[in-house]
């Protein structure tokens, strides 16, 4: 029998896998089944949007989330503005319907790198955002370059932080703009205006006192903004708010954004000349010691 040329010469198909471990069979019949109750649960209780904007105000008129909703760090000598992990999924909890994970797909010791996947999913509409990277096993520094990670431990918090990055943004692909704007809106009022049980004269004193602790003084906080303490502002107390969760975070250096004060040559002459007196008191009559007129340094002659 003669067959086409094409038939004779098609690549073989690949071969499928003949064994599936017991363990994998139940976690797969485990994820399908959990993902349809999800999309039949949410299609019998569809979002209330006047209720998930009731729960979006209520939720970030909270001091403790709301100081935890934006970060701050610095790159390129410019500073880096937005919202947190934490912001986006306590947006997504409010808005409700929302299934959203991170998943280490595949992890290479040998070339020191984990595949991952991000993903967010409107149950309710049937909208999905997803991504996948890679993610190197290794950690950039300034002063060390690239280093190696080995402990499982270390792999792990790394794939984590860069994974919260692309999560948040599949989140915030799904929701409505307005949504998030309104809730950042919200966030940043409370931060601005505190939740009204202190004057500001004593948030500024608060803030004054949880930044000494960090090693920065009223002095290096006036600097920066410009003006002195009992003429902050509201807004300058939410932007502390900020800068002191960033720090906390370690997501920027108390140098960074409190330089320290720089000495010029002149201040350091003045300095010297105020602090060393211009003669030596004596000994025997704790009167000021005078050269002989003989014996004036550089004449050559011996005392």
């Amino acid at each position: 029998m003669n067959f086409p040329v094409e038939q004779q010469f098609a690549p073989a198909p690949a071969p499928a896998p003949n064994f599936v471990g017991q363990g994998t069979a139940v976690e797969q019949s485990r994820a399908v089944a959990e993902v349809q109750a999800a999309v039949i649960v949410a299609r019998q209780f569809p979002r209330n949007e006047a209720l998930a904007i009731q729960k979006m105000k209520t939720a970030f008129q909270q001091k403790n989330l709301a100081a935890r909703s934006f970060f701050r760090f610095n790159r390129g000598g410019s500073n880096v503005n937005g919202e947190t992990i934490q912001f986006a999924k306590e947006l997504a909890r409010c808005w409700g319907n929302i299934h959203h994970g991170l998943a280490e797909l595949r992890r290479d010791d040998v070339a020191g790198e984990s595949e991952m996947q991000a993903w967010a999913w409107d149950l309710e509409t049937n909208e999905r955002s997803s991504t996948t990277f890679i993610v190197p096993h290794s950690r950039w520094t300034k002063t060390n370059g690239s280093t190696r990670l080995e402990d499982p431990r270390d792999v792990y918090e790394s794939n984590s932080n860069n994974g919260a990055r692309r999560l948040r943004e599949m989140i915030f692909t799904v929701l409505p703009s307005w949504y998030r704007e309104q809730a950042k809106e919200i966030a940043t009022n409370t931060l601005n205006n505190g939740e009204g049980d202190k004057p500001r004269s004593q948030r500024i004193a608060d803030a004054i006192t949880s930044f000494e602790g960090l090693g920065v003084t009223v002095d290096q906080i006036e600097t920066k903004l410009g003006r002195d303490s009992d003429k902050w502002t509201n807004i300058d107390l939410g932007q502390l708010q900020i800068i002191y969760q960033s720090l906390q975070r370690g997501e920027v250096t108390r140098d960074e954004e409190f330089p320290p004060q720089r000495v010029t040559v002149s201040e350091i002459h003045q300095q010297a000349t105020t602090s060393t007196p211009d003669s030596e008191p004596s000994a025997d009559t704790g009167t000021a010691k005078q050269w002989p007129a003989a014996a004036q340094p550089g004449s050559g002659a011996r005392p």
